[in-house]
C-alpha cells in the first residue's frame, strides 16, 4: 500500500522540488553554453591579434603622433575648433610648452622663450609655464605635443615598421643597452633640465643656472628612448603572440 507524505503547507511539494531542478538544469546547460562561446570569441579575438598586433601598433603610433600634427595644419586651414579639440586632448599626455615644441607654417620651426616674448608678447604667452599659446600668423602654428613626445612615439613608429621586415630575425635589446642607450642620455638631458629648474625653487639661492635643452637633444634623446623601448618591447611581444598563435591554432585548427 503507498503512502503519501502529508503535505507541509510551508513546504514545496514533490513535482515543485523537481521541477525547480529541471529549471536549474537548464539554466546550467544556457550559461555553460553562453560562457564557451564567450570563451571561443575571446580565443578568436587573442588569435586574431596574435597575426595582426603589428600592424595595431603601427596605426595606433601613427595616429598618437599623426593628430599633433594635424593641429597646426587644421590652424592653418582656419578650422580652429577641431585643432583646440586635439590640444585639449593631449594636454594630460604632454606638457606643450611654446618654447620646447615644434611649429608649422612660420618662418622658424622652433623657438626659444626669449624668441617667442620678443614675437608675440608676454601676455599672450600667459606664462613661461603655460601650454596654452597655440601659435599665430607670427610665428607659426604649435604641434600639439612637444619635441621630446614628438620624437618618441616617431621613433617607436619607424621601428615599427622595419621591424615589418624580418620581425623574427630581431632579437630584443639588452637591457644594459636599454638603460646606456634609451634611459641615461635622456635622464641627463631632460633630468637635469627638471632639476636646473626645481632646485631654485626647492631651496632659494642654491648657485645652479636653469639648463635648457634645445631642440637638438630633445629630438636625439627623444628618438633614442622610443627606439630602444620599442626595440626591447617588439621582439617579446612577438614571442608571447606566437606563443598564443601556435596554441590556438593546435587546439582549434585555426588558420
Amino acid at each position: 500500500m503507498q503512502m503519501d507524505m502529508p503535505n507541509n503547507p510551508g513546504q514545496p511539494g514533490t513535482a515543485e522540488v523537481l521541477a525547480e531542478v529541471q529549471r536549474r538544469r537548464a539554466e546550467a546547460r544556457q550559461m555553460s553554453e553562453r560562457e564557451r562561446r564567450v570563451i571561443i570569441l575571446a580565443d578568436r579575438c587573442a588569435f586574431w591579434l596574435s597575426k595582426h598586433w603589428l600592424a595595431l601598433f603601427n596605426i595606433l603610433a601613427l595616429l598618437y603622433v599623426g593628430l599633433p600634427t594635424l593641429a597646426p595644419v587644421l590652424m592653418y586651414l582656419g578650422a580652429k575648433g577641431p585643432a583646440l579639440a586635439i590640444h585639449l586632448i593631449y594636454r594630460p599626455l604632454c606638457n606643450q610648452l611654446p618654447q620646447r615644441s615644434w611649429f608649422l607654417f612660420g618662418p622658424q620651426f622652433a623657438y626659444t622663450w626669449p624668441e617667442l616674448v620678443e614675437r608675440v608678447g608676454a601676455d599672450a604667452l600667459v606664462s613661461r609655464w603655460s601650454s596654452a599659446f597655440v601659435g599665430n600668423e607670427a610665428v607659426g602654428y604649435k604641434m600639439a605635443l612637444c619635441q621630446r613626445c614628438t620624437a618618441i612615439y616617431g621613433a617607436i613608429f619607424l621601428f615599427g615598421l622595419f621591424y615589418a621586415l624580418g620581425r623574427r630575425r630581431v632579437r630584443p635589446l639588452p637591457w644594459w643597452a636599454y638603460v646606456g642607450l634609451g634611459l641615461l642620455p635622456m635622464a641627463l638631458d631632460g633630468g637635469y633640465q627638471l632639476l636646473s629648474y626645481a632646485l631654485p625653487i626647492l631651496i632659494p639661492h642654491v648657485p645652479i643656472t636653469p639648463y635648457e635643452a634645445t631642440p637638438l637633444t630633445r629630438t636625439l634623446t627623444g628618438g633614442l628612448f622610443g627606439l630602444a623601448t620599442a626595440w626591447l618591447a617588439y621582439p617579446l611581444v612577438q614571442e608571447t603572440m606566437d606563443e598564443f598563435h601556435e596554441t590556438l591554432q593546435q587546439r582549434f585548427g585555426w588558420k
